[in-house]
């Protein structure tokens, strides 16, 4: 069901792309936007995990460097049956961690100094259990083509804000509707690239807690992540607070509205319920 959900959302997205570049331009505007979100998408496939590895110092270590995050890693990955992917550790005190990379074969799980501290060998396994879903689901690219496209709706709203829309006999959507598209593609943008990284959490966590085979060990780190999220928060940037397992950034209000991480209660209870009902 998520993965339909998670289709569908695409296409809508694309779409809303699509048609504000109609707007703007008419035929040859849909042609543009299609073109620029082929590019924008080309680039993030290929640079994304060496951009946000380098934005957060991440540094690849071995055994000998992070032995148990190392070894937790390489027991997830034979498990999976994934290829091993390389180890990153981020030199931050707020514990977190995420995973990289445009594929299984050139993929890359960071975790930071903080999450090392706080976790006992069964949390950790959970925790990079659920990064290593997000390999195998390729949960990476379907994030990084919603946060790019979603980024490319923005851009040409914004282009449409200082420059205006085309005024040919294609444009029937109007300067009403050109607007009205101007306000709303944004936040409409914004809200799918939100709900897209919602339902690929929720995977993550169901078949992380398969693949360490232990339902509790992922909801336990949670709640001390959680609890440490609130206390101590990450020098993040909201454009990749997506990746992390839990939001680098504190917010309330109507700040959660625009979250990118389903509310941790119910992660938490959904994790339980597979715990007590057994994994399915």
């Amino acid at each position: 069901m998520n993965t339909v959900k998670t289709g569908v959302l695409m296409v809508v997205l694309t779409l809303l792309l699509v048609g504000l570049g109609g707007m703007l331009g008419g035929r040859g505007g849909v042609v543009i936007a299609f073109v620029f979100a082929l590019l924008m998408n080309f680039s993030s496939y290929w640079f994304s995990d060496k951009i946000v590895l380098r934005m957060y110092r991440a540094q690849e270590v071995d055994e000998g460097a992070a032995p148990e995050l190392y070894s937790v890693v390489r027991e997830l990955s034979m498990k999976a049956g994934l290829p091993m992917p390389k180890v990153y550790l981020i030199p931050s005190d707020a514990p977190n961690a995420f995973a990289t990379g445009r594929n299984p074969r050139h993929a890359a799980v960071a975790a930071t100094r903080g999450i090392l501290r706080i976790l006992t060998r069964e949390e950790l396994t959970g925790v990079m259990a659920h990064e290593m879903s997000h390999v195998r689901n390729r949960d990476i690219l379907i994030g990084t083509i919603a946060a790019t496209i979603a980024g490319a709706i923005s851009l040409l709203a914004q282009f449409a804000l200082f420059f205006g829309g085309g005024r040919s006999d294609e444009n029937r959507g109007g300067i009403l509707g050109l607007l009205v598209m101007m306000i709303v593609a944004p936040i409409a943008a914004m809200l799918i690239q939100m709900a897209v990284s919602r339902s690929r959490e929720y995977q993550a966590d169901k078949t992380g807690a398969e693949l360490a085979g232990n339902p509790m060990w992922l909801a336990s780190a949670l709640r001390k992540l959680e609890a440490a999220s609130k206390r101590q928060t990450m020098d993040a940037s909201p454009a990749t607070a997506h990746m992390f397992i839990v939001n680098p950034l504190r917010g309330g209000g109507m700040t959660k509205l625009f979250s990118t991480h389903p509310p941790m209660e119910d992660r938490i209870r959904r994790l339980q319920d597979m715990a007590t009902g057994g994994l399915r």
